[in-house]
């Protein structure tokens, strides 16, 4: 059986992570016995030694401050001699380019899996050229990729699936209103993802100041947390948290992470992805499988989710809080339209995102690369 390596950088569960770990279970029935170079511990050494999958630590991410590349390289490099690996997977663009100029000068066939739309500089793109395969999460960030001077030859689109069993329709139970001490007849706008601009959930607070007016039975769900350092993250974390003060006190609700997304989202009236930039938000994935109306930004691979022609979600332009408070307040008030996204969500999940199908095209790149 080849011996997959799989490296990742964080210790977290975001998006990238949860799309790798989904796979697993697909990757061994297709043959490939996968391992993982990261992060001794936190929550992704637990979800993968739950999963009986091993992890190789990987000492250069424990350090403060970071060795220089050259140093992480070297480090790699021992790593990849000592476990003879068949195959390295990149999980990331970062770890693409730290690890496209090792497999190349070992000899051993790659794939770095591209899920941020970036910008590279021309050394980060001959560095992730460096591999044998590249994969990129939706044609929008092959594109932008290509653009940028990736090699359109070795980049392919592989789409994240989505456990269909997992997320499914489910009708509300009414636990995410007890917790919350709301009404039952109150209806909760959510948004789940790391908090950051990237994902826009000050764009959120801003069109639910424009609502609380509009019906008091909204109440806004913020779930995730902040996982960058970064001075501006804190701040914008900070701002976020003191928007949803003064009038919006009692209905903007922060959760923090939860385990539970896939019954949480069941107990959604509507779920909101205000995302600025967002290469195929897993999320969407979710919520579509679901059977949850959508509310999202038209950015990026959100339309390869939702295409006009399926009319399976709302597409609204991104930084725009009125008209997002629009959608929602339309959405809210229309339980049969909002039925009728949610059916042709589920479609769109059941045609193009099926987790099995996904694994076993991502084991057809396994193949083809260590063949190559």
């Amino acid at each position: 059986m080849p011996n997959l390596l799989l490296l990742c950088e964080y210790p977290t569960l975001s998006g990238g992570e949860r799309s790798m770990l989904a796979t697993l279970d697909g990757v061994r029935r297709g043959g490939f016995e996968p391992a993982v170079i990261g992060p001794g511990r936190g929550a992704l050494a637990e979800a993968l030694q739950g999963r009986g999958v091993e992890v190789v630590p990987f000492e250069s991410f424990s350090v403060r401050p970071r060795p220089s590349l050259d140093r992480m390289r070297e480090e790699l490099a021992r790593v990849l001699r000592r476990r003879r690996a068949d195959l390295l997977h990149a999980n990331s663009l970062s770890m693409g380019r730290l690890s496209g100029p090792v497999a190349a000068e070992l000899g051993v066939p790659s794939l770095a899996h591209l899920r941020d739309i970036v910008r590279l500089s021309r050394q980060a793109a001959a560095d992730l050229n460096c591999h044998t395969r590249l994969l990129a999460v939706s044609g929008a960030t092959r594109d932008y990729h290509v653009a940028g001077g990736l090699d359109g030859g070795k980049l392919h689109v592989l789409y994240n699936g989505v456990d269909l069993e997992a997320f499914r329709p489910r009708p509300a139970t009414g636990f995410l209103h007890r917790e919350l001490g709301l009404a039952a007849d109150a209806q909760l706008v959510g948004t789940i993802g790391q908090i950051s601009l990237r994902k826009g959930q000050d764009v959120l607070a801003r069109a639910a100041a424009r609502l609380v007016h509009e019906s008091a039975r909204l109440h806004f769900v913020v779930v995730g947390e902040r996982y960058s350092g970064k001075a501006e993250s804190r701040r914008f974390e900070a701002d976020l948290q003191a928007a949803a003060r003064g009038p919006l006190a009692g209905r903007f609700h922060f959760l923090g992470f939860r385990d539970d997304v896939d019954r949480l989202l069941n107990e959604l009236t509507l779920l909101v992805h205000p995302a600025r930039q967002e290469p195929l938000g897993r999320v969407l994935l979710e919520a579509a499988a679901s059977g949850v109306a959508v509310i999202a930004t038209d950015i990026g691979g959100t339309r390869e989710i939702f295409p006009p022609d399926s009319r399976s979600a709302r597409l609204v332009e991104p930084d725009d809080a009125d008209g997002l408070a629009a959608a929602i307040l339309e959405l809210s008030a229309d339980g049969s339209q909002r039925r009728q996204l949610a059916a042709a969500a589920r479609r769109r999940a059941e045609e193009a995102f099926d987790l099995s199908g996904a694994a076993e095209r991502l084991v057809g790149h396994y193949r083809e690369v260590v063949k190559a």
